[in-house]
């Protein structure tokens, strides 16, 4: 009889820990349905309408986006901030941008490093300008979250600003681009 017993529970535990199992590699499959790849060239590029969102109406300077990243070719990468934007010479930014990937946490207020003609990610009256953020070095490949902490990440965005939008900037992407040596 206690042996019995014994199978019984047994049996009652292997099963419980497979179902358990199963269902944490559902979930993991879904999460990874949306992440970043990195591209053959090294770059990853991270666009606001694949990021999950985090809007906070009261507080906006505490809106995020965050993205899963699998980097595939490790090493040191410029961390690029996309705006749209009607000025270049001024991107409107009222608080510090922070972004965070792994221990690694840039903050800083974007300004105009580059103007990107003719991107499919901006149009008239809109500008796409790239804000060098910094740099970060990820030691190995891996699936990494990356997150941004902004004001102009906003949950009624579809990536590409309309001219009937009050704002005259919206984040529009963070980019990590290798940087040789």
């Amino acid at each position: 009889m206690k042996r019995r017993n014994t199978a019984y529970f047994l049996c009652i535990g292997l099963i419980t820990l497979w179902s358990c199992g199963h269902t944490e590699t559902t979930k993991t499959v879904a999460v990874s349905e949306n992440r970043i790849v990195q591209q053959e060239d090294g770059q990853v590029s991270m666009k606001i309408e694949k990021a999950g969102l985090y809007c906070d109406q009261t507080n906006p300077s505490l809106n995020t986006a965050d993205w899963n990243v699998v980097i595939s070719k490790p090493g040191r990468f410029g961390v690029w901030l996309s705006s749209a934007t009607k000025d270049t010479s001024d991107l409107k930014y009222l608080n510090s941008v922070r972004i965070s990937l792994l221990d690694n946490r840039l903050e800083g207020k974007p300004a105009c490093d580059k103007i990107v003609h003719n991107p499919g990610d901006a149009s008239f009256p809109f500008y796409r300008a790239d804000s060098y953020m910094g740099s970060v070095y990820v030691a190995e490949p891996g699936e990494y979250n990356v997150q941004v902490i902004s004001e102009k990440v906003s949950g009624n965005q579809a990536g590409t600003p309309t001219s009937h939008q009050k704002d005259d900037t919206q984040l529009v992407s963070v980019m990590l681009t290798p940087l040789t040596r």
